[in-house]
């Protein structure tokens, strides 16, 4: 049976799976779903039609999947989907999609989130990103694999962030920030590469070059974005190992909608 405290209120109509564990004055409504050995601490909110994978570990005092803060939302059944082996500290809110939009929130696997988080409607938050505290989504925001984002940033609405970016503390983020990049500031800026973090996953020594490279005709050669993607697309030939992250970045610049920092 699963472990649900006392003083817990689940709906009958929740489908907890076996091993789950809900703690102390914790609310969870009618159309949620969850997965095995997912913890959920005390003083939870988790409503809606929210699914939530396996093995995460949910703090106290979070609210999960409560209505969008959008004034067109009317009560449409949209949906929230967390995946499996999350980290989600305290204080932290995540809200369901807006019809509009495709109607779906999503936030994937690894993921480590840390308190006070705002992940808005219909946002896309893929895999082993880490989210300091006070990290503050605004609506359709998609953040790609293995993104850092500093404490007290906020991110503009329909803003991309690419695979292995970091952005640093404090930030204010109005564009979309390619892949590989460090970034930081209010206004944003480029700052380098996420050498750090690309070395941490592995990375090595020619594909860290590739990077760089891409890198210095984005941003140290005054070279224009069209003309940068062009010779950005000719690394691959000169260097087959990094043919993966050149293609990454080059689809990334063809899809941006917001413009990239620069």
């Amino acid at each position: 049976m699963s472990q649900i405290h006392p003083t817990a209120l689940v709906d009958p109509s929740a489908e907890l799976a076996d091993s789950v564990s809900v703690g102390p004055y914790t609310i969870i409504g009618p159309h949620v779903k969850v997965g095995a050995h997912t913890t959920i601490g005390a003083h939870c909110v988790i409503e809606g039609r929210t699914t939530i994978g396996a093995h995460n570990r949910i703090f106290q005092f979070n609210s999960i999947g409560a209505v969008p803060q959008d004034k067109k939302y009317a009560g449409e059944p949209t949906e929230l989907r967390i995946g499996d082996h999350n980290t989600i500290r305290e204080f932290c809110t995540f809200n369901l999609g807006v019809p509009g939009a495709g109607g779906l929130t999503t936030v994937g696997d690894h993921n480590w989130i840390m308190a006070y988080t705002h992940i808005a409607h219909d946002c896309h938050v893929a895999n082993h990103t880490t989210l300091a505290n006070n990290t503050t989504l605004a609506g359709h925001v998609h953040l790609a694999d293995w993104v850092t984002v500093g404490g007290l940033t906020g991110i503009h609405q329909f803003v991309s962030v690419g695979a292995h970016a970091m952005v640093g503390f404090a930030s204010a983020v109005s564009q979309d920030v390619p892949p590989y990049m460090l970034v930081d500031g209010n206004p944003l800026a480029v700052r380098g590469i996420n050498a750090v973090g690309l070395k941490r996953r592995d990375f090595s020594p020619v594909r860290i070059s590739a990077v760089k490279q891409m890198h210095k005709l984005l941003y140290r050669q005054g070279l224009t974005l069209e003309v940068a993607r062009e010779r950005i697309a000719a690394i691959a030939a000169e260097a087959p190992e990094a043919a993966g992250d050149v293609d990454l970045m080059s689809q990334f610049l063809a899809s941006s909608t917001r413009g990239i920092a620069r």
